[in-house]
């Protein structure tokens, strides 16, 4: 088996004066060396082609997930959802990409515009076999997967995009790929690009979609292991344990705490050096220690890195100010949110007396919660976590 895992992304925008989105991203994995991502895009818009997307999607993933026939799935879905009276079909579009120990990928599709795969930054066409079931034409693809392989799947709203308005005849396919071929060898994750393109279409909408959008990125990569430590241990005794223990770990290690820096460059046997420029006045400066890749403050800097998570998780407007920015919440984003693929947090349980200062715009008890609700929200990016207490 190889190194490597995927990171996927999707996001959605709703057709202009809607509240619900008529598209739907599943991601499930059913087990250990399988993925399945099915983008399902139900028929017009509002509540209907939400539950038929919604429904689509489900039905699909768990099906896909057990490993039954692509011909079953269609035939369940045309079973179970309503027919649309105007367009007489009982199903939405979709597509599914099925991906299997990280090796090769499996990539089904139903009148949803075409996957788009990059390949050490180029365009590449994904060659596919047409099949006829329930007199629609499926197409579908199989293909070894290689590091830095970039799929993009889309609903049609992202074809659309400008028809009329800027563009003639919407923003083709073929546009698609000349735009976002720029961006492919940069090394992205994926909901940067994902975000990079759906902006792009909600700007040729003239910030009005005429169509909801989405848009869903693959991005295959080897596995990369961060390892943060915050907070000294609740026994004393254990500092040299708990640093052991970290700095044995593979990867990139940051040290996040004032008291944990000066135990960590105790142990290293290294100086810690502050700096003293703030790149962010609300962000206290980083330091340096020979041997660690970074080094900040604690709780107000993980603070800060929790809220940009949250915001990641949603439209990931956040990304313009972490992306390029010099604090240690920024620096710390970029190693978690991009770099990192598995992440190790070290936690000490010692209580800060100044943490308990009412007036400190920090709304909880202990580091703990902090550090679980940003754990979880890596979670949710698709991260591998383990938390140890000490």
């Amino acid at each position: 088996m190889n190194n490597f895992c995927a990171d996927i992304g999707y996001r959605s925008v709703n057709k202009f004066g809607e509240q619900l989105c008529g598209d739907h991203v599943d991601v499930i994995s059913p087990d250990d060396h399988s993925t399945v991502i099915v983008l399902a895009d139900g028929l017009g818009s509002g509540v209907k082609a939400s539950i038929l997307s919604t429904l689509t999607a489900k039905i699909i993933s768990t099906m896909m997930a057990e490993n039954m026939k692509i011909e079953d799935c269609v035939a369940t879905i045309a079973a179970t959802l309503p027919v649309c009276a105007v367009r007489g079909v009982a199903y939405s579009t979709f597509t599914i990409i099925r991906l299997v120990e990280n090796e090769e990928a499996e990539i089904i599709q139903y009148d949803n515009p075409m996957v788009i795969l990059f390949r050490d930054g180029k365009y590449q066409d994904i060659p596919s076999t047409q099949m006829q079931i329930d007199g629609k034409t499926i197409y579908r693809s199989r293909i070894k997967l290689q590091e830095q392989d970039i799929f993009i799947a889309m609903s049609d709203g992202a074809i659309h995009a400008g028809v009329g308005m800027t563009l003639n005849f919407g923003w083709q396919r073929e546009d698609i790929i000349s735009y976002m071929e720029t961006f492919a060898e940069v090394g992205f994750t994926a909901k940067t690009l994902t975000t990079i393109l759906l902006d792009e279409c909600v700007r040729l909408y003239g910030g009005k979609p005429g169509d909801d959008t989405t848009v869903c990125t693959i991005r295959i990569r080897k596995r990369q292991p961060v390892n943060l430590i915050i907070g000294p241990p609740a026994n004393r005794e254990d500092c040299n344990k708990m640093m052991s223990l970290f700095f044995s770990k593979e990867g990139k290690h940051i040290v996040c705490g004032g008291t944990t820096s000066n135990i960590a460059a105790k142990f290293l046997r290294k100086k810690l050096i502050p700096a003293l420029d703030f790149p962010d006045p609300e962000i206290p400066p980083i330091a340096k220690i020979e041997g660690v890749d970074l080094v900040t403050e604690g709780i107000i800097t993980i603070n800060r890195v929790l809220s940009y998570a949250k915001n990641y998780l949603e439209d990931n407007e956040s990304y313009a100010k972490w992306s390029c920015q010099k604090d240690g919440a920024s620096l710390i984003a970029r190693m978690l949110f991009e770099e990192a693929t598995d992440i190790n947090f070290f936690v000490g349980r010692a209580v800060n007396p100044a943490h308990q200062n009412p007036n400190l715009p920090i709304q909880f008890h202990i580091k703990m919660q902090m550090v679980n609700e940003l754990a979880e929200c890596l979670k949710k990016m698709g991260k591998q976590i383990k938390v140890s207490y000490f």
